[in-house]
């Protein structure tokens, strides 16, 4: 595993848990989207802002990893973390006749605020993004309709309205938009025929009917022995990203596996050499999720705190000036599940065996479940999420 996509999975793990906290339905996000898009404000952080930032998304591991040893200097010079998203969006740009992945990167600065010529470029060169100026003063409205508008064309009209009304204002000075879309067949698609209604248990005592899609085949596929789960394996058309789906045995068993969710232990639990191929009866509901998030109280409680502090905060990086503060971070995002495939977008060792088990191995999701979807060759998450209700 790269130290980068190591490091968007510690920030999607550290952003569930939080998220957990006061959400008891469904999440869903981009981790990928949500790192990507402060990692271009990272690049023009200096100081305890950027130690800050550093910490909370996981890049010290990632300029460790490169250069042989933590560097003394916490504001990375361009060339390590930033190279290697460079290297990653270059990876996942790849054009591909198999799935639609699009990922756009652009900044939006107060007009009156002269950004650096040399972060501008650096935005452009390793996230592939523009700088745009904005007149958050006299026109904020308009700005706000302008940034909206880019991100719903960005996202196939998926994410609409990013920025809610008069979220905009003379107080604003700079604001990062990042935007994920995706749209994959699965490599076997699922039968419409063999799609029943039948119950998804929300806990031990109430059920809603859905729809379930039913299918046979050869998954990757492990049966956890230090947690109450099993996680299987969907791969998508081409067979570049697929969804991995984990499921706790008992119904009400979701808390428990999600306690004692890591990263160390996610890694584990899927990497190759504990997954195997088997064959499995699957039951997975259909299922969309539409979500948005006010990240700053989360990033703050991660130990992100300088960024969002007038005065206190330093991107002199982008403006070679302490006048910057970022205002806002929010973050949407919305997934389908369907018998073709799924569509998703989004905006911002332990005892593990393959114990033996009868030939037809039985994975049926009529229960709440984790899952995510992630880039197989870098092993980047780019969505992930908990379906407690489709």
């Amino acid at each position: 595993m790269s130290s980068l996509s190591e490091a968007i999975t510690r920030l999607a793990i550290d952003l569930f848990h939080q998220i957990r906290k006061s959400e008891k339905e469904n999440i869903f996000l981009s981790p990928f989207s949500i790192s990507s898009a402060l990692a271009m404000t990272y690049l023009g952080a200096r100081e305890n802002t950027a130690s800050e930032m550093q910490k909370v998304l996981h890049f010290s591991e990632v300029a460790a990893s490169t250069e042989g040893g933590a560097t003394r200097d916490p504001v990375e010079k361009p060339g390590n973390v930033h190279h290697h998203f460079q290297k990653l969006l270059m990876e996942l740009k790849k054009s591909t006749d198999a799935y639609e992945l699009s990922i756009a990167n652009r900044l939006y600065g107060r007009k009156d605020f002269p950004f650096l010529q040399e972060y501008m470029d650096n935005v452009q060169k390793y996230y592939l993004a523009s700088m745009e100026s904005a007149d958050f003063v006299s026109a904020a409205e308009e700005s706000q309709k302008m940034i909206n508008s880019w991100v719903e064309s960005q996202t196939n009209g998926r994410i609409k309205d990013l920025f809610p009304k008069d979220s905009l204002d003379s107080s604003t000075a700079l604001i990062l938009v990042n935007a994920i879309y995706f749209k994959g067949r699965w490599n076997q698609e699922f039968k419409k025929e063999s799609t029943v209604e039948e119950k998804f248990w929300l806990n031990k005592d109430t059920s809603k009917p859905v729809q379930m899609m039913k299918q046979t085949s050869h998954f990757n596929f492990v049966s956890l022995e230090d947690v109450r789960a099993k996680i299987l394996e969907i791969p998508y058309k081409g067979e570049e990203l697929s969804m991995v789906v984990l499921l706790p045995r008992e119904v009400d068993g979701l808390q428990e596996v999600e306690d004692q969710l890591t990263t160390e232990k996610l890694i584990e639990w899927t990497s190759p050499q504990n997954m195997g191929k088997r064959q499995v009866d699957l039951h997975l509901p259909r299922f969309k999720v539409a979500e948005s998030y006010d990240l700053v109280p989360t990033l703050r409680a991660l130990g992100m705190v300088d960024a969002f502090h007038d005065g206190v905060a330093d991107f002199s990086g982008m403006t070679g000036s302490r006048d910057l503060v970022v205002s806002m971070v929010v973050h949407k995002c919305f997934v389908e599940v369907t018998e073709e495939g799924t569509e998703a977008a989004a905006a911002s060792g332990v005892g593990v065996g393959l114990t033996s088990l009868p030939f037809h191995e039985s994975f049926r999701c009529d229960h709440p479940f984790l899952f995510l979807i992630k880039h197989i060759k870098t092993n980047s998450i780019l969505f992930c999420g908990r379906v407690s209700s489709p």
